[in-house]
């Protein structure tokens, strides 16, 4: 259940599409998700939920959380989000194999489960 707390609620809704981006890409390989265009419409817009999310904390909260990669996470969703021409899928591929399991580690002391 998400959280009443402002900022609990928004790192909740990261670790959410953090969630589902790992259970959606568990066992996938890079040449798979590169022929699978829903797949990776998906992360990338798991992603873009995650960023906005990161986004919305206060500086003071990301301040006194620095295990969070804050300024990462909000520049993918802008990355993600303004250019629109470009699909790069090996960005999108490490930030949902390497950047997302990061994440998910980090927010464990953070929120209950």
């Amino acid at each position: 259940m998400r959280p009443e707390n402002r900022e609990l609620a928004y790192m909740w809704d990261k670790r959410e599409a953090a969630r589902e981006i790992a259970e959606i890409t568990k066992g996938t390989k890079f040449a798979q998700f590169e022929k699978n265009k829903t797949l990776r419409y998906a992360v990338e817009r798991l992603l873009l939920v995650i960023g906005e999310a990161a986004s919305h904390v206060s500086p003071q909260f990301r301040n006194s959380h620095s295990e969070v990669a804050w300024p990462y996470l909000i520049d993918l969703r802008n990355i993600l989000a303004h250019e629109y021409g470009e699909m790069l899928i090996n960005r999108d591929w490490l930030a949902a194999t390497d950047a997302v399991p990061t994440l998910l580690k980090a927010l464990q002391g953070l929120l209950p489960d």
